[in-house]
């Protein structure tokens, strides 16, 4: 039962990775309910050639077996403990007067004893329990991953935002492109049909122009004559 875990001096053989022999990272477990690190596992199979379990050599044919959470979170715990346990070791006792390192001083930023905290260099500085102080430390360091979780969270979103801005500024250009494409093209079918009028223009002028000088050459000329009526009043009559 994890709730009924305790966590020893030393880590039991169950948390030791038996590739590495360390304590496991990132644990998966097989088929054959060995669990090994993840990167083990991997440069294991590297090296092997073949997907088998580093244990019992069974082959099994997943290429990514699932973490072991019940393990990863075990080996978590004695972690963070044996961390706890070596900040508050390193306390330890003071050197000067022997006795345990109970408080910790805000002004120096070291960890004092009662003697200390009442003598001359200490006296006038504050100073606090020195699990507060862990506490306090603990929440900085928290308040400081979540500063740049969020830190990387902007970053990743302003790479976003200038990638879409990108890929939007070359479709924009793209399109620029086709539409002055488009626009040569119908200048060049409009300057084509242009031209086709003015020679069907030329064209049919040309041919009024024959036309016309054929029904001049085809018209016989025609002289004047007077009628003999008319005229016989203008000669006496004998």
């Amino acid at each position: 039962d994890p709730g009924t875990f305790r966590v020893s001096p030393k880590p039991k053989e169950e948390l030791l990775c038996p590739v590495c022999c360390e304590i496991f990272r990132d644990p998966v477990i097989m088929s054959c309910s060995h669990s090994v690190c993840r990167t083990c596992l991997q440069q294991f199979w590297k090296t092997k050639g073949s997907q088998e379990c580093p244990v019992c050599r069974r082959r099994f044919s997943k290429d990514n077996p699932p973490c072991n959470l019940v393990l990863k979170n075990l080996c978590e715990a004695f972690l963070e403990s044996r961390s706890q346990r070596s900040s508050a070791g390193s306390e330890g006792v003071c050197s000067l007067h022997n006795e345990k390192l109970k408080l910790f001083c805000l002004d120096d930023q070291q960890p004092v004893c009662l003697v200390c905290h009442l003598s001359k260099s200490h006296k006038t500085h504050d100073c606090c329990p020195i699990d507060e102080a862990h506490t306090e430390r603990q929440i900085k360091q928290e308040f400081e991953k979540l500063h740049q979780f969020l830190r990387d969270e902007e970053a990743v979103r302003i790479a976003a935002l200038k990638e879409e801005e990108e890929q939007k500024s070359q479709m924009m250009r793209r399109k620029i492109e086709e539409m002055n494409e488009e626009i040569s093209s119908l200048s060049d079918t409009i300057r084509n049909i242009e031209k086709e009028m003015e020679s069907s223009a030329l064209t049919k002028a040309s041919r009024e122009d024959i036309r016309s000088s054929d029904q001049c050459s085809q018209t016989p000329f025609q002289p004047e004559v007077q009628s003999v009526g008319e005229d016989a009043g203008d000669y006496p009559v004998q």
